[in-house]
């Protein structure tokens, strides 16, 4: 009987050292991750969803971290591997709620709405079409089965970013250049329809100035340009968010895959 409840016992403690081990890339992600990780969520809904996560993700890598878990100088340098580990993959994520987030200045800039609805006073200040955007996408995200999405790209990681190891510099390098430059191009892409027509709108202004120089054109078309630019956010930000969706989901299919 005792021997049994010993064998228990050690059963018990991998397990939990396991575990543990799962939660210092589980939670050091959850930090950062888009919808689960942002500043408006209370910690300890923050605590309780890495905690989740963690037992969900937890038996599908086990058989790969027990055999760490019986060298004590592999797990000191898994506390900073893991950790490092799941920064990159929240990171990773991070940047699309960043893409919609310049998308929206953007759009504010090119349209002149940056001033007349300017930042909250929250965390994040920026403009009203950014707030849109990074509230919509994310509701968006969840919706579509982020969660689901997110455990599938922690399991895969432990491919990837081999537990105890710390990722080859060069290798880490080149895909966060690729992710930024990715990121760029995104909200490039997604503000492009108030780019244009503000564009058009500027040249316009110019051809009526030089026509008609008396004119205060800047009075007449202040209005104008808002009023385009509202109806503009609400034709398009549909197929923006639709847009950004995709470049997420293509994200999630292979995070780690570079461009």
């Amino acid at each position: 009987m005792n021997s049994a409840l010993v064998a228990l016992q050690e059963i018990g403690q991998d397990g939990l050292l396991t575990g543990i081990i799962v939660f210092l890339r589980v939670g050091s992600a959850m930090a950062v991750l888009p919808a689960f990780g942002e500043r408006s969520v209370p910690q300890r809904v923050r605590i309780g969803l890495a905690l989740s996560f963690t037992a969900i993700v937890t038996p599908a890598v086990a058989h790969q971290l027990e055999p760490l878990t019986k060298d004590i100088s592999v797990l000191t340098i898994m506390l900073a591997t893991e950790t490092f580990a799941g920064l990159i993959i929240g990171i990773g994520l991070r940047f699309f709620v960043h893409a919609l987030q310049m998308a929206g200045s953007i759009a504010a800039q090119s349209t002149s709405l940056s001033q007349v609805f300017g930042g909250s006073a929250g965390f994040d200040p920026q403009p009203a079409i950014g707030h849109l955007l990074v509230f919509g996408g994310l509701a968006l995200a969840v919706m579509a089965g982020l969660h689901v999405r997110i455990a599938e790209v922690m399991i895969l990681s432990y491919d990837v970013l081999i537990p105890g190891q710390f990722p080859d510099a060069g290798m880490i390098s080149d895909w966060g250049v690729s992710q930024v430059a990715r990121m760029f191009a995104l909200a490039f892409t997604l503000a492009a329809p108030f780019i244009i027509a503000s564009l058009i709108y500027n040249v316009a202004l110019g051809v009526i100035n030089r026509a008609m120089p008396q004119l205060m054109v800047a009075f007449v078309g202040a209005p104008a340009i808002t009023a385009g630019a509202l109806i503009l956010m609400f034709l398009v930000m549909p197929l923006m968010l639709s847009v950004w969706s995709d470049a997420l989901s293509l994200f999630l299919q292979n995070p780690f895959g570079g461009n």
